[in-house]
């Protein structure tokens, strides 16, 4: 293939995980991350945006009428997670739990630099 064929192959797609089960309303979020995508990065003769949507558990039945009429490439998958479970114990106690992590996160202030002023 030459380097004018590659030009137009280029694909975004956009992952998300979820720690739960599967809702319509991630299907929702989705496709509003694609319109974000396809505004900001997509250019004419791009490959249409896809989602890909990773949750802990999902009902296929309940997935496919969700998914069935979206007009965009969305796809659904199921994950595990074994990490923590492999970890020996004396690392697992030192881990922060998710409760810890979050109160962390949420008294860490964001501060923005203001831009400085030219002098006239």
């Amino acid at each position: 293939m030459s380097a004018m064929n590659l030009q137009h192959i280029i694909d975004y797609a956009t992952y998300e995980l979820k720690a739960g089960e599967f809702d319509s309303r991630d299907a929702g979020q989705m496709s509003a991350y694609l319109s974000a995508v396809d505004d900001q990065l997509r250019r004419d003769g791009d490959q249409p945006s896809i989602g890909i949507i990773l949750c802990k558990t999902k009902d296929n039945i309940f997935a496919e009428y969700v998914l069935r009429n979206f007009n965009r490439p969305i796809g659904l998958a199921e994950f595990e997670v074994k990490v923590v479970e492999k970890l020996p114990k004396e690392l697992k106690s030192n881990l922060p739990t998710v409760e810890e992590i979050e109160a962390e996160l949420s008294v860490t202030p964001i501060t923005k630099k203001k831009p400085k002023k030219k002098k006239s």
